[in-house]
């Protein structure tokens, strides 16, 4: 038997390893191009970027279309060759309209120049991060945070250890699965490309045990890779989050506020090192990625799409609904957002579009705490979830704080566990934008 590692608490949902995966996870990734692509600016956590291109410009896949702002800024790249048709404020899945630049795909696939550094075994470990900058690289897990930051060490910090999440417990959800499978390669390269840009003594793919045809190709592809090994984790929910992940891995507990790497540790998607990897061999930016479409669709799929691929397409790659969609989500159903509606667009971080009709999602109406206790039994982070929504329900979110809803990982799993069905999560998400913002001032 395969020895498994875990952490404390987490959840099973209901087919998060079998049913709801189900219709995917034996499907192979499927290349798919729309005839238009909608690309926002703000896809990823900081400032939106800012449009370089105008109205009636030819473009080439892979040019910059817009440039970073901020600290916290990411660079976007046209993701077909084509002509800019607009540059005008849409609706994603933000509270409000965000720039998006439109541009119809002249399928003439006419690349800009690109410059790669070639074997990651050899290059100048100095060029890896710059090349991630200048790629746009985020977190394809769903957070979108900037990679080049992450990969910036801090001075007086020091990284020993580089975990590829591979675990995607999220429900529904099977893009990293199949990369896995098909193209292991590109997420090696791109973990030892990471390991030699930190120093970085051990790499890790982390895999939770109902994947063992994942587990069984990324160990034959890592054979003989300097210092890389698969690791394989419980099948629960939320494993595939950072601090449980690196708790199960390494056995190791980020302090509250702190962040992975004050434990030398930095954790990266397997999408993510994928892109990497493309970034440090041949220059090529993150402009496309696996997206898994299921739910009510007839034909579910796991498709590579361009980014700003919106979800009417994507669904029409699919043949079609089965029948009028009553809710979208971008992401799994735990921890996803609900879409305006399908024309949506995909980002650099979204890993799934599941689609409900009016029988799939089932909605309760809360009733009052019973005093179980199930949704401290399980929060990974060991949080008073009934305590912190009490303060909130009064408005004291001092006290909430001081109950450390900023550690929560709003994961979900207190709401899943809920016999009242109490909107905790919800609640919690509100609670820590609202003292954010008044951190800010």
């Amino acid at each position: 038997m395969l020895p498994k590692r875990t952490f404390r608490g987490g959840i099973h949902p209901l087919g998060s390893s079998g049913g709801s995966k189900k219709p995917t996870k034996g499907k192979k990734i499927v290349e798919f191009t729309p005839e238009s692509v909608v690309i926002p600016m703000a896809m990823h956590m900081g400032a939106p970027s800012k449009p370089i291109v105008k109205k009636g410009d030819k473009v080439k896949k892979g040019q910059l279309i817009g440039e970073p702002v901020g600290f916290l800024g990411v660079a976007v790249h046209s993701s077909v060759s084509g002509e800019v048709i607009a540059i005008e404020k849409r609706m994603q899945l933000g509270a409000t309209q965000c720039d998006c630049v439109v541009i119809n795909n002249d399928f003439a696939d006419d690349w800009v120049e690109l410059s790669g550094h070639g074997n990651v075994e050899a290059c100048d470990p100095d060029v890896v991060v710059p090349s991630v900058k200048e790629a746009g690289i985020c977190g394809e897990g769903g957070a979108a945070f900037p990679t080049h930051i992450k990969l910036s060490v801090p001075s007086g910090k020091k990284c020993d250890t580089v975990i590829i999440n591979g675990a995607e417990c999220e429900t529904y959800m099977t893009c990293d699965h199949r990369l896995m499978l098909e193209e292991p390669g590109r997420i090696i390269d791109g973990l030892r490309a990471v390991m030699r840009a930190v120093d970085a003594q051990k790499g890790i793919i982390a895999i939770e045990d109902n994947k063992r045809d994942a587990i069984a190709a990324m160990r034959e592809t890592a054979r003989g890779r300097i210092g890389v090994s698969v690791e394989v984790l419980k099948a629960k929910y939320p494993q595939g989050s950072e601090k449980q992940i690196i708790q199960a891995v390494c056995g190791r507990e980020v302090p509250t506020g702190g962040l992975p790497i004050d434990v030398g540790a930095i954790v990266l998607n397997a999408s993510t090192a994928a892109s990497i990897a493309d970034a440090v061999i041949y220059g090529i930016p993150l402009i496309s990625r696996v997206v898994t479409v299921t739910g009510s669709v007839k034909s579910p799929a796991n498709l590579r799409v361009p980014i700003g691929t919106i979800v009417e397409d994507m669904v029409s790659a699919c043949d079609g609904y089965v029948t009028d969609p009553k809710k979208i989500i971008m992401g799994g159903a735990m921890t996803g957002l609900c879409a305006y509606d399908h024309s949506v667009s995909v980002t650099k971080g979204t890993g799934g579009v599941v689609i409900f009709d009016e029988h799939m999602p089932e909605h309760r109406e809360e009733s009052p705490c019973i005093r179980c206790g199930k949704c401290v039994d399980v929060c990974p982070v060991r949080l008073n979830p009934y305590l912190i929504r009490k303060y909130i329900d009064k408005n004291d979110l001092k006290a909430a704080e001081d109950e450390h809803v900023m550690d929560c990982l709003l994961c979900g799993s207190c709401s899943y566990a809920c016999p009242s069905y109490r909107f905790l999560n919800g609640f919690f998400k509100i609670a820590k934008e609202r003292i954010a913002k008044a951190r800010k001032g």
